[in-house]
């Protein structure tokens, strides 16, 4: 797709900083380059001294100019590398921007218009996505491995599939007197298809693992009120995040702080005592911390060991560790406990947090490599399983034909190799300006 303009922003981090990158691209971005900095030798990096309109020196700085094709856009593309200061690149994108024909970049269009050349399908575009914003060890391992197309490959594999299938029944249905066309694909098809829905289905039960490496493995502490649940969660943020006070009912609403173990991210939540409250706004934090617990990753059931109070009903199905707390002061009872635990002088925080690590790291584990990283995608995996389990079970061949039509046109849509206009302004400004 040839775009008619430029477009141009700054496309590294806040200023300032020590260098700022300020990237172009577009049909006029050789001229641009050419007027503001002189000749450039092609995929090298030029030192030359940047000028403004009127001749006056902007910055002494570094420039990279890629032709397309052979372009992270598809099109001719530039790199302005200047001093990052606020000034300068305030400077550089105001003369960049006054050529006509170029102008400041929306979000997310420099990988727009990579995605509309053909340099990237939807999959790596949200891997892309995904790198840009990964916190974590394991986000970054895992957007990386969708970026370079393990997860693409693995759709558009399924897709071909799917579209040789339905060629071989349908030249079964038009050709069947032909003796060149195979009589019967029933022993060869159907049994590829059948064996491809266990795989989709397979895939999409990781969806779970996926999220758990995207928005962090859920950890949701209870206890009754003074259990030391507040004293935990500051233990473990190693900061002041919720107050401690000896009064019940001091935490009412719900507290989060996010930590990196071992390269995952978990997601350590704070909750209000569980007793019978006295009052309407303790209620309402003790609903919210029961209702938190229901959907947790894991739940920590403290309990003060020196004075024992029982909570009630706790969420069942949730995977769940009992700890004992406060054992500087009390001994009694460990055997009853998973774990025993001291947030004051620290014994038992290091075993809490490698128990923690290493259920997050199960749970992610067992899904495999390749994982379904969007709800979009589970929900057209989803689609197209149902179309094939329809083909499977269904009698007239064309029918049949038509179900697998319909689930390779889901997978299509997943890579966007079918329409999906609709999707573009969403999926595109979840970037930054100069992505």
């Amino acid at each position: 797709m040839a775009s008619k303009d430029s477009i141009a922003a700054l496309s590294s981090g806040r200023l300032p900083a020590g260098i700022a990158v300020i990237r172009i691209s577009g049909p006029v971005t050789r001229f641009v380059v050419e007027t503001i900095a002189g000749p450039v030798k092609d995929r090298f990096t030029n030192l030359r001294k940047l000028r403004a309109a009127d001749g006056s020196t902007i910055d002494h700085g570094l420039v990279l100019f890629f032709p397309g094709p052979g372009s992270f856009t598809g099109e001719d593309v530039a790199e302005f590398q200047v001093h990052g200061s606020r000034a300068v690149a305030a400077k550089m994108l105001e003369t960049i921007t006054s050529f006509e024909g170029v102008r400041h970049a929306e979000p997310g269009e420099f990988t727009r218009r990579a995605f509309l050349n053909g340099r990237l399908d939807l999959v790596e575009t949200e891997a892309l996505a995904d790198l840009v914003n990964a916190e974590t060890e394991a986000q970054r391992r895992f957007a990386v491995r969708n970026a370079e197309g393990a997860q693409s490959e693995l759709y558009s594999g399924w897709r071909r599939r799917l579209i040789h299938a339905r060629a071989m029944i349908e030249a079964d249905i038009d050709f069947a007197d032909e003796e060149d066309v195979p009589g019967s694909v029933s022993g060869t098809v159907w049994s590829d298809v059948s064996a491809m829905v266990g795989e989709i289905e397979r895939h999409i039960d990781g969806f779970k693992a996926a999220e758990i490496i995207r928005d962090g493995f859920e950890v949701v502490i209870l206890g009754a009120p003074n259990a030391g649940k507040s004293s935990l969660f500051n233990a473990l943020a190693r900061r002041e995040a919720a107050i401690v006070t000896d009064e019940p009912g001091t935490t009412r609403d719900l507290l989060e702080v996010v930590m990196d173990l071992n390269g995952l991210k978990v997601r350590l939540v704070d909750t209000a005592g569980l007793r019978e409250a006295p009052g309407k706004v303790e209620s309402i934090g003790i609903e919210r911390a029961r209702a938190k617990a229901e959907g947790a990753d894991l739940v920590l059931l403290l309990e003060d060991m020196a004075d024992p109070v029982s909570v009630g009903n706790v969420p069942s199905g949730i995977p769940l560790l009992s700890i004992g707390t406060k054992s500087d002061i009390a001994d009694a009872g460990v055997g009853a406990y998973d774990l025993v635990i001291s947030s004051k002088d620290g014994s038992g925080l290091d075993r809490l947090l490698d128990e923690i690590g290493t259920r997050a790291a199960l749970v992610v584990g067992e899904a495999g490599d390749v994982l379904p990283s969007r709800l979009r995608h589970v929900e057209l995996l989803g689609e197209a399983s149902v179309f094939l389990r329809a083909a499977l079970s269904g009698h007239s061949p064309e029918l049949r034909a038509e179900d697998l039509r319909l689930a390779a046109e889901r997978l299509g849509r997943i890579v966007g190799a079918v329409d999906v206009e609709d999707l573009l302004d969403v999926i595109f400004s979840q970037f930054c300006i100069g992505k």
